[in-house]
Formats: structure tokens, sequence, C-alpha cells
């Protein structure tokens, strides 16, 4: 069994801040199941960084749902594995097309939120990061395929985590099964074919994870009794936060632990990590809902708005009671670079799957307030050498002001 881990450093820097919204849920940390981990860098006088990470309730045997924060290796996956079919003429811009083989599969053959109005690898990422779109991460997770997604998290070392759902209610079984995909030539011939990927691999569901007093079933029938977890997603938090900091940096991570990809890959996720749905024409989305810091939870006061000097590169999940968030920040400005990945599970009634969390009320303050502890404490720190940021200072789309489109406001995420 793996060890809880608080160190003291860390504790002390956010009980000491005097943040209700944080210490409320710092003195019950089984209740509210958080666990932080803080990343912090230093650079050398030739710019090489190193990282050190501060914990509070770390333990990886404490499961939390990674929701959507599964689409962040997805992304990295699919990008890998459009890599191997280059030779074939096929990048992520390239249209893609699904068609269906198993009872509940679903076909796509347009996207109307693209410039295109075609599918393509490029774009549900993009949709994915950008507000956490649930299909683009089906989509993902077809073309690359169960058994490929797990044999890559395992070869890289990620021995704890799995990816094994899509988003879409299926069974376990179901779940196995890819859709057929095929990629386009510009008239709409097929230029490559991957026909229905099939996981034979064992997967280890040997932990039992049941949380919750009662919960709803797949029939909106309230049950007396946990919900049941152990066939579910899992990433741990240093996985995740591991997974992060293994494309943001790829140099700091053993090479057996980075993914295959381009200096153009890096570039492009470094821009969706970070952009903000108002800079984003395609898809067009409704800014009074998705506003800059609707999936920036460190960041993500009443205000809605961001500091105009920050970016933050981060994927969150949100579902059952759990949020999640794994972030890299860089402030242009003051020069301030970190790290910073937490999760924490808000659900007083302890039933799940009702809908109702206390999220609003617990879960955004608190990750906010905590994220502001951090960057806070960030901006003071002496540093011996101030990091130069320019790798990650990104051309940002900008969206046409003269653009009579409807804005979506009604997506599934």
């Amino acid at each position: 069994m793996a060890q809880k881990r608080t160190d003291e450093f860390l504790r002390e820097l956010l009980i000491k801040a005097g943040n209700d919204s944080v210490n409320v849920l710092l003195r019950d940390p089984e209740k509210y199941r958080v666990q932080i981990i803080y990343t912090k860098i230093n650079r050398d006088k030739n710019n090489k960084p190193s990282f050190k990470n501060y914990y509070f309730n770390h333990d990886p045997d404490l499961y939390f749902n990674p929701a959507s924060t599964v689409k962040l290796p997805l992304a990295f996956m699919a990008l890998e594995k459009l890599n191997t079919l280059r030779k074939k003429g096929i990048d992520k811009h390239t249209p893609v097309v699904f068609d269906s083989s198993q009872a509940g599969q679903t076909s796509l053959y347009t996207d109307a939120t693209s410039a295109t109005g075609l599918p393509s690898v490029a774009h549900f990422i993009k949709r994915a990061l950008l507000i956490s779109e649930n299909d683009p991460y089906n989509r993902l997770y077809q073309l690359v395929g169960q058994q490929e997604i797990n044999r890559s998290l395992q070869s890289k070392g990620y021995k704890d985590s799995r990816i094994v759902r899509q988003f879409m209610g299926f069974t376990t079984e179901q779940n196995r099964h890819s859709n057929p995909v095929r990629f386009l030539n510009e008239d709409g011939s097929t230029r490559y074919s991957q026909p229905p990927l099939y996981n034979t691999d064992s997967i280890d569901f040997s932990q039992v994870i049941k949380l919750g007093k009662a919960h709803y079933d797949s029939r909106d029938t309230l049950v007396q009794g946990p919900f049941d977890f152990t066939e579910h997603n899992k990433l741990p938090l240093e996985d995740l936060q591991q997974l992060l900091q293994s494309v943001m940096f790829p140099a700091s991570v053993p090479k057996k632990q980075r993914f295959n990809l381009t200096k153009d890959d890096y570039n492009f996720l470094y821009r969706y990590l970070s952009q903000y749905p108002s800079e984003t024409s395609y898809p067009k989305y409704d800014t009074s809902l998705f506003y800059d810091s609707y999936v920036k939870f460190f960041f993500r006061d009443k205000t809605h708005r961001m500091p105009e000097h920050v970016r933050v590169f981060n994927k969150v999940g949100w579902s059952y009671g759990f949020l999640t968030d794994v972030s890299y920040v860089a402030d242009f400005e003051n020069q301030v670079e970190y790290m910073l990945t937490a999760t924490v599970y808000v659900n007083s009634d302890d039933v799940l799957n009702d809908g109702k969390y206390d999220y609003d009320t617990v879960g955004y303050p608190f990750l906010f307030h905590l994220g502001q502890i951090i960057y806070q404490h960030e901006l003071k720190r002496e540093r011996k050498f101030k990091p130069n940021l320019s790798a990650f200072q990104v051309q940002y789309e900008k969206r046409d002001e003269h653009d009579t489109r409807p804005a979506l406001s009604e997506v599934d995420n």
C-alpha cells in the first residue's frame, strides 16, 4: 500500500494564508478527499528547469474520478498515433470520419463547428481542451483504441492508470470496441482506413472502489448503497501531473515517458491548452457561458476574467462531485512559472449521480483560493535565475468581431 504524504512546507504555506474556503477542507482532508501537488520550478543559468514536488494528503490509492482530465493524455496519444501515419499523407488536419460496427456506436461524417464542416483530429483536440467537450474525447478514444491507450500508459510508466471508458454510457465490454475510422482525400474518397479495433488485453479491476451512501443508477432509480467505480477510468494525481510535465517540458522526463510529437504538435498543444473561448472562431462558443476562466479553476473567480499577463496550460475535470485541475502557470510579465495539480470531492449529501454537488459553494472557491495562495507565493519567491518563458509565448487566434454566426451555448461537456 502506498503511503500518504504531506509536506510540512506546503501545509504551513496553505494554512498560514488564513483562507476559510481552503482551511475548512484542509482540516478534514478525508471527507473532501483533497490531494494537492505543488511543483516548484527553478532554472539554472542556461534556463534548464528543475522540478520539486510538494504534497498535501497525496495518496495514489485514494481514488478520485478523473472525469475529463483523461482528455489530456488522449490528445497526446492521438497526435502520437498520427505521426505513425505521416507516410500515408495524414496529419492532424486531415478530414476523418467514423462509421459504426457495433450496437450503440454512432457514426460521424460532418462537424458544423469546424471551418471546413468536416471532423479532424486537430478540431477534436481544440474542442476537448477549450471547454472540455465530450464527443471529441470519444472520437480520440475510438481512433487510438482502448488497447493502444492502455499499453501506452503502461509503457510510459503509468502503471496505476487506466482509460477504459468512453463518455457514452457503454458497458465494460462495449468500451473494448472502437468504431471503424476513415481519413479522407480532398475529393471525399478514402485515403486511409482503420478497421474496428478490439482490446483483447486483460484489465486489472482487482481494486474494488465504492463511494457514497446511495446513488442513482442508469435507469435514474435511487439505489441505497455506494456507487461502484471499480471499472471506471483511473488516473492518479501524480500521473496526471507527470503527463502534463512530459509535454510542457519533454526533456525533463525519461525518454520512455515522452510522447512522439513534432515541434508543430507541441506548439499546437500549447495553444489550445491555454487559449480562451473568446479568442476562438471555430468553434464559436457563447462567451457569456464559456468565459475565459471557465476551465481555469485556479483562476476562476466571480469576475470570470484572467490576468492579462498570465496563461494557464491545463486540463480540468468535473463529475460525481469531484473537481480536478492539472496546470502549468506562466506569468510572462513577472517571469514566474510553476505547476499546481489538485483534486477535491464535494458531495455533502453523499448521494452520487444525482446532479447535486457542492461545486459552486465549496469546490470552486476552494480551488480558486488554493490557486491564488500558490500564485501569490510564487510572485514573492526569490529566484536565482529568472526563467525565459518564450517557448510558451503562443500566437493565439483572434475572433472576428464581424462574425454574425450564432454562438454555441449548448454542448455536452
